[in-house]
């Protein structure tokens, strides 16, 4: 288990995030918690990859039962299993419909931070707008092609994504607390 926040000098926390699926990557990777170890998901079709670093936050689980999602504004691509210290700058609400069941399904959208390396972009809504519109109808796409419908329902900054934040670390702790032993 990692921690969730660290100190921060440029203010605000930082989130731990690990990379399951590399920008550019056809292969969607997924964390295997009975073996602790990474295991191909899925193959995206031929011409289909991911465009930008995707990974989760551990220790927090989100209402679809995974733990949070974390969509990574990096320029060159990382690998699977990398730790990185990130600011969440925001999240894309959504929904997510599969046959008769609807869930959210939000993505929070964060920047790598470095000793060295001071994100440039603090807020979503600093994005290109073509960036946002492309991760969205990446998501559609995805989710279609396994069957799903995925629904974008808007944009919102890093107070919600750390409210979000919050929910999913309680919502694991008391699915943690739940089980048997």
């Amino acid at each position: 288990m990692l921690p969730m926040n660290l100190p921060s000098r440029a203010g605000g926390a930082l989130v731990h995030v690990v990379v399951d699926t590399p920008k550019g990557s056809p292969n969607k990777y997924k964390f295997d918690v009975e073996l602790q170890i990474f295991k191909l998901s899925r193959v995206l079709p031929l011409g289909t990859h991911f465009p930008f670093d995707f990974g989760f936050i551990p220790s927090t689980a989100a209402e679809d039962g995974d733990a949070l999602d974390v969509i990574l504004i990096v320029d060159a691509p990382s690998f699977v299993g990398c730790l990185m210290s990130v600011r969440l700058i925001g999240v894309v609400t959504a929904e997510q419909r599969e046959q008769r069941r609807t869930i959210r399904n939000d993505r929070l959208v964060a920047v790598p931070v470095t000793p060295v390396n001071k994100p440039k972009i603090r807020r979503i809504d600093e994005l290109p707008a073509q960036k946002l519109k492309e991760i969205e109808s990446f998501f559609i796409n995805y989710n279609k092609l396994q069957g799903r419908q995925f629904t974008p329902l808007g944009r919102r900054g890093p107070q919600a994504a750390e409210r979000l934040l919050r929910a999913g670390i309680r919502r694991a702790q008391r699915e943690t607390q739940s089980r048997p032993r």
